[in-house]
């Protein structure tokens, strides 16, 4: 690969998952990767504007990591320190083995004891010191700073009597990290897209008792395809966070559409609570870095942001991160497998979590796990009986970013690019993108961003045919992309390209991207359609589909707002996709789903038994189809829509999807779904009358957020109903009403960023506030202005935090 010498780490890069383990040297760069710093001081000046908004400067990165830590834990200690404890694997130590995760989360909301399990094996000292082995030395700093800064803020905050953090403060569980803790939080997100969706699956992967081992049960190896059949298996909910419509909004407007700079629009629509939420800062060394944006709680270095030239954000790819492995095993021993004819033994590995008991004392919880060379065992029997730990097979499943040890380097090397080109080739030289797309506009570029380049396995169409299963045949129908291949044959590892970054990885020369000047954009279907009007194809299948499927409502909706905005067909007047104009359509609440809203109503509100709909019909027909605060019967309509989603496409719409006319395919409401649509009608109806809200109240009293004992009235809605603008209450509406205040996900940190000749003009939200303390006066403030639409525009150059009127600065060192 063509990198710069001084970002060549020496790698260790033997086939498979982390457990393979096999030891890694240091680098051969000059920044003497691999070697844990040891400053003998940090120092750190944290200047807080707006909101509270952290600019942290400092002389070098040790110091940058240091303001970071004791920003974060100042604002978030609760949620770091609750986040701390899960990825170290002590969350039933102190909460007991059967309760939940406390927020959902990139691993969901397992039980403690299968998340404790899950860490300590897929995250072990070992896995984490060879990712540590294969770091610049700047990103060992930042991580050695950030847990520093973290620890300080600890000592400071159990010894206060102020209110800041009583919530946890003085909780036995809030505890010191070191640098391990930082790596194990990094290791935690990068396997978001891959081995987090089968917490429990892998924590639980036990061999056959020895009585078992005479059964003739059939395993996945011996049972025949009519047996594992198409359609047989369930179907996991394999999207990130494990809740459907957890994703972004992301657009890249060029300067043929805007008339001057290009603009940048980021919408993660992600986790309000929890650790894996974002947190806004800049970090500034001067004449070396000057970076703005977000990172989940526990990152040194935003993962989303702008410089002075460059600003990118991301969206939850389709692409496959992982695959399964069928593993035929000794007859005579489970925890034994074959390779190329030969037995080999599972590699075990003995953990031990403590437990909290309902009398508080502590006991031990021992389990043996395993794994191969490619990664842990799971127990997939939950999908299908024979994709259990049987007497004669066992599946393994091994996730690409379990080895990718580039993430933090990448993001590093991108707060620094200098031009959309670097940043383009830092994307494809790193190849580390873990499970995201991305976008970016550059300062003087004629084109936008778009790629969908990072970590993914490398199986061809020509080794699943070669290495298929009937496991392999079912999963294509259950798991469409996952590579399922034969794990008895060396020939069926993952392979690799000449140009692949990491062993068993496509190389960046066969991933999808896309430069434009109008505009690229992506609402988490696959990269087919970047750009309505250029379709991509020609890229494996792992990255999705192209073409084949429809398009969901909201990537329907985010083209069409885009192309009617560059055709001045919209309500925004001229044709150019401005920063203010941008700002204003992404918050105006459009629903796709209502552009079948008046056949749907003169099916349900003509005829004999419409009657008792009347009122029903009335709202929604003087409904102004869209989801503000002000607009009144949209949460009939949302519940209706979501009634309707047993109901498939093809027995809905009379025009099935056309990849010619993604846009406006499928439609076509059929009259003989009549009585379906009459059901779910009526069931919205008296669902809403149950709730005790009007039928015709505003949406910003039925969807709203608490701070502060006020309720925040909110816009929009779920992506599923086809909302662009996303505020998802996990809930479905009761006398609460569609509440954010529980386990949400919806619009988090967004950005809009242009390049004037004059410096950098940024606009942005945290929706849910920068603290999750209710004690700060932070814990609603951004909340408060996201309500009202309140776009805040942040100072990033010197002079203008200098001059911001909220301006806070205290400095920090040890």
């Amino acid at each position: 690969m063509p990198f710069p010498q001084h970002h060549i780490p020496r790698w260790c890069l033997p086939i498979g998952a982390v457990l393979a383990l096999a030891a890694c040297g240091g680098s051969d760069n000059d920044d003497n990767g691999g070697t844990p710093p040891d400053p003998t001081t940090y120092s750190a000046e944290i200047r807080r504007t707006e909101m509270s908004i952290p600019h942290i400067k400092a002389s070098n990165w040790a110091g940058l990591g240091y303001g970071a830590g004791y920003a974060q834990a100042s604002d978030d200690l609760c949620t770091l320190a609750d986040g701390f404890l899960t990825f170290r694997g002590e969350r039933s130590k102190y909460f007991g083995a059967d309760a939940l995760a406390a927020y959902s989360s990139t691993i969901g909301r397992p039980r403690n004891l299968d998340s404790d399990l899950f860490f300590k094996h897929v995250a072990n000292d070992e896995a984490v010191k060879a990712m540590m082995a294969a770091q610049t030395n700047d990103a060992l700093e930042a991580m050695e700073g950030f847990a520093a800064g973290y620890n300080r803020y600890i000592t400071e905050a159990k010894s206060s009597q102020a209110n800041a953090n009583s919530a946890c403060r003085s909780a036995e569980w809030v505890q010191p990290i070191t640098a391990l803790d930082m790596w194990r939080r990094v290791m935690g997100a990068n396997l978001a897209g891959g081995y987090s969706n089968f917490v429990a699956m892998i924590a639980n992967a036990q061999p056959p008792a020895a009585s078992a081992t005479q059964s003739s049960a059939k395993s996945a190896a011996q049972a025949t395809p009519m047996e594992i059949a198409p359609g047989s298996m369930k179907t996991p909910d394999l999207q990130v966070g494990g809740n459907a419509g957890i994703g972004s909004n992301m657009y890249g407007f060029g300067p043929q559409a805007t008339g001057s700079s290009a603009v940048l629009f980021g919408n993660p629509h992600w986790y309000w609570k929890g650790v894996d939420r974002f947190y806004q800062m800049q970090l500034t060394i001067d004449g070396q870095v000057n970076v703005s944006g977000a990172s989940f709680l526990g990152f040194p270095i935003p993962q989303i942001g702008f410089n002075n030239d460059v600003a990118w954000s991301h969206t939850v790819s389709t692409a496959r991160r992982f695959g399964f492995f069928g593993m035929t095993l000794d007859p005579n021993d489970p925890t034994r497998y074959v390779l190329d004819g030969q037995a080999k033994p599972f590699i075990a590995r003995d953990i031990e979590v403590s437990v909290k008991g309902v009398d508080g004392g502590q006991t031990t919880v021992k389990r043996t796990l395993y794994a191969t060379e490619q990664g842990p065992v799971i127990n997939l029997s939950a999908l299908h009986p024979a994709l259990g730990w049987n007497a004669q097979s066992a599946v393994v499943i091994r996730d690409v970013n379990a080895l990718n040890y580039r993430t933090v380097r990448n993001w590093m090397r991108w707060s620094q690019a200098g031009s959309l080109d670097e940043f383009a080739n830092i994307q494809r030289e790193e190849s580390a993108i873990p499970w995201v797309n991305t976008i970016a506009a550059g300062r003087g570029s004629e084109q936008v961003w778009y790629a969908d380049i990072g970590a993914v396995p490398n199986a061809p169409e020509s080794l699943l045919a070669s290495c298929g299963t009937p496991f392999s045949a079912a999963a294509a129908v259950a798991l469409p992309g996952v590579p399922v291949l034969d794990g008895s044959r060396s020939a069926c590892n993952w392979q690799s390209d000449a140009d692949s970054v990491q062993a068993g990885a496509i190389g960046p020369a066969r991933m999808p991207s896309l430069r434009r000047s109008d505009y690229v954009g992506n609402m988490n279907d696959s990269y087919w359609l970047t750009n309505a009007n250029a379709p991509l194809t020609g890229f494996p299948s792992i990255f999705g589909p192209a073409g084949t499927q429809a398009q969901t409502l909201r990537t329907r909706l985010g083209h069409r707002m885009a192309l009617e905005r560059l055709a001045g067909t919209d309500s925004y007047g001229s044709n150019l996709a401005t920063s203010s104009i941008v700002r204003q359509m992404v918050l105006d609440s459009r629903i796709e789903s209502t552009r079948f809203k008046d056949e749907i109503l003169d099916l349900v509100c003509e005829g004999d038994d419409a009657a008792s709909r009347a009122n029903a019909c009335a709202v929604l027909a003087a409904w102004d189809n869209r989801g503000t605060a002000s607009s009144r019967g949209s949460h009939l309509w949302d519940e209706f829509w979501m009634n309707l989603g047993s109901v498939a496409s093809s027995t809905l719409y009379l025009t099935p999807f056309d990849a010619q006319d993604p846009l406006n395919t499928p439609r076509d409401i059929n009259p003989a779904t009549r009585a379906q649509l009459a059901q779910a009608f009526d069931t919205a109806v008296a669902t809403v009358q149950a709730s005790g809200f009007a039928l015709d109240a505003p949406r910003g009293e039925v969807l709203y957020l608490t701070r502060s004992g006020e309720r925040l009235p909110l816009y929009g809605g779920c992506g599923g109903v086809g909302y662009f603008t996303i505020n998802c209450s996990e809930l479905r509406l009761t006398s609460t009403g569609f509440s954010m205040d529980g386990q949400p996900h919806g619009n988090s940190y967004m950005q809009v960023v242009s390049f004037p000749s004059s410096g950098v003009e940024a606009y942005s939200f945290l929706t849910f506030s920068l603290s999750d303390d209710p004690a700060s006066p932070h814990y609603g403030d951004y909340s408060q202005a996201y309500s009202q639409q309140q776009w805040v525009r942040l100072p990033f150059s010197e002079a203008e935090i200098a001059q911001a009127p909220s301006l806070r600065t205290s400095s920090i060192s040890e």
